[in-house]
């Protein structure tokens, strides 16, 4: 989860705030991975509950995944990505990209227009990206998506050529994402400092309609009529099927859980892993289990600051850390433990790193002996010259207690405690936690960042995603390793090129023990058996376009 900040460095302290399947449904793309079969039924009103609210709902400004995901109901993209990774037309019928990835000319389709009547065009195209880019515009997100856009060339009414400074390969998978998604022109002139609120400043060309917003309750979308431009991964082309999507907001997860097993909501999110039996076991429900691609939930350590300048002490934290017995714990066994910054998920995981650094106190205590912490205090924590090493972990308060992850920190500080470490943990608000955070203060700091592809880990380790110039590479180290690597993984798709680099950065990364990897986030959803239809972004992320009631 990510959510909205502003500021210097601001994508850091936003990612924090950021396909094993249990059940029948397959893994898909943005149209696939339906679940359930048959004739879809028009009409009805699916309520959903989801376990966050969005701080804003400007696509182009937050940072948040629930934001990405309510608003993919609302706003197409050029391009959608199946699950193999494979990218197909939406709003662009055909796209061409140059021999150096420095530009990409889109040929976009003719017919599709906003929900506010103006028309989908390439003007559209460089209005939107050209305010992504704008200061004003303060993004937090879609910005890194566009890496180094030079802007958008006009060539006619529907042809969009996008340039870049720079080689930049990852292009395509951005635009598949709601980031990169599309505002009518009129309604980005017309209420551009508006868009955070939702509602009637939402104006997209998706096939719902964002017509409501009751703040701490719900939103509420209501089916396009006019839609006919599907994109080419989905199962029909025409208007979505549901009436009416309802989006409630129900962040205790015990509220949550029952509004499902009550039948007050038809899908849930984010099922708590204590409650997964009980859902499976009710009589017309079901489980679906996938795990996020991206970046795992990880524990950055940073490399600039005391005592964590040390490599050794750094190893010894990432060692003496019991993750396996501390997640199966906290997530009742339903969140594997991770090995690498990126999930098993992701594209070019490296499956080797699993199971090389196990626990290991022995070598805790030896490495903080090398690094000359020998003494001990009172409370018996390591000291050296008469300080006591401590490090600092701050935890941001609206996030506290998502996925047990409040829990999950008690269980590693009382680990790293039988090490000699003391780990400080304030609860810090947005404000507060935005200027430890960006100012390079904190010692370590935990994000997860869910995205279908390697190039995550340029946001993570390369030195142009410092956050001092608004990136989230929270280990405030350069490598020139990460940077070479990670700059020559997005300079080309060149899958051999691919399968060399990022295996070497997610390496590179554990040896300099700037990272701790400690789960893969996994999407508990609960569905009732009269939901058909439900399907996945490439991302994880819930899509509702295919989705139909069975009629009662």
């Amino acid at each position: 989860m990510r959510p909205s900040l502003s500021g210097p460095g601001r994508l850091l302290a936003a990612a924090v705030a950021g396909l094993l399947l249990l059940t029948a449904c397959s893994s898909g793309g943005d149209g696939t991975g339906a679940s359930g079969t048959g004739k879809p039924v028009q009409g009805g009103t699916l309520t959903a509950a989801v376990d966050t609210e969005p701080v804003s709902w400007d696509i182009h400004a937050s940072t948040q995944d629930i934001t990405a995901e309510i608003q993919r109901q609302v706003f197409d993209s050029l391009v959608s990505q199946d699950a193999a990774g494979k990218f197909h037309p939406w709003l662009a019928t055909k796209w061409e990209i140059s021999d150096d990835y420095r530009s990409y000319t889109f040929h976009l389709r003719k017919d599709v227009t906003f929900s506010d009547g103006t028309r989908f065009d390439a003007a559209a195209v460089k209005a939107n990206f050209d305010h992504i880019v704008a200061k004003s515009t303060k993004s937090l997100y879609a910005i890194s998506l566009l890496g180094p856009y030079t802007g958008t060339q006009v060539v006619d009414a529907y042809t969009a050529k996008v340039t870049f400074s720079k080689p930049f390969a990852p292009f395509l998978q951005a635009a598949s994402t709601t980031y990169l998604g599309f505002y009518s022109p009129k309604a980005l002139k017309a209420n551009a400092g508006k868009l955070a609120a939702g509602g009637a400043a939402d104006v997209g060309s998706g096939p719902f309609v964002f017509s409501g917003y009751t703040k701490g309750q719900s939103a509420v979308l209501t089916r396009n009529p006019k839609y006919a431009w599907g994109p080419a991964t989905a199962a029909h082309t025409g208007p979505a099927h549901l009436d009416k999507l309802v989006f409630r907001f129900l962040p205790t997860a015990s509220v949550r859980a029952g509004a499902l097993t009550s039948g007050q909501v038809q899908v849930a999110k984010a099922i708590p892993p204590q409650n997964v039996t009980t859902v499976k076991a009710t009589p017309g429900l079901s489980l679906i289990s996938r795990r996020n691609p991206g970046g795992n939930y990880n524990l950055w350590l940073n490399g600039s600051l005391a005592p964590l300048d040390d490599q050794r002490v750094r190893k010894a934290i990432q060692r003496g850390i019991d993750i396996d017995q501390d997640v199966k714990t906290v997530t009742f066994g339903q969140y594997p433990r991770a090995w690498s910054p990126i999930s098993p998920t992701t594209p070019d995981y490296d499956k080797s790193l699993e199971g090389s650094w196990p626990y290991d106190p022995k070598l805790s205590a030896q490495l903080l002996d090398e690094a000359g912490w020998t003494g001990r205090d009172a409370q018996g924590y390591r000291t050296k010259n008469g300080k006591r090493l401590t490090i600092t972990w701050p935890q941001l308060s609206i996030q506290a207690t998502r996925e047990g992850r409040d829990v999950l920190g008690q269980a590693i500080q009382a680990d790293l405690k039988k090490i000699g470490v003391e780990v400080k943990r304030p609860n810090l608000d947005l404000g507060s936690y935005n200027t430890e955070v960006y100012g390079g203060k904190a010692n370590a700091i935990d994000l997860s960042w869910p995205r279908f592809s390697p190039d995550v880990l340029w946001l993570f380790l390369n030195s142009a995603s410092a956050p001092a110039k608004g990136g989230i590479n929270a280990t405030f180290i350069t490598d020139a390793d990460f940077d070479k690597w990670t700059d020559q993984g997005r300079a080309t798709l060149d899958e051999k090129v691919h399968a060399d680099v990022y295996p070497k950065v997610q390496q590179r990364a554990i040896d300099l023990a700037v990272v701790v990897p400690l789960y893969t986030q996994v999407s508990l959803v609960g569905e009732s058996g009269a939901v058909k239809g439900l399907t996945f972004s490439p991302s994880n992320w819930l899509t509702y376009y295919d989705a139909w009631l069975v009629a009662k």
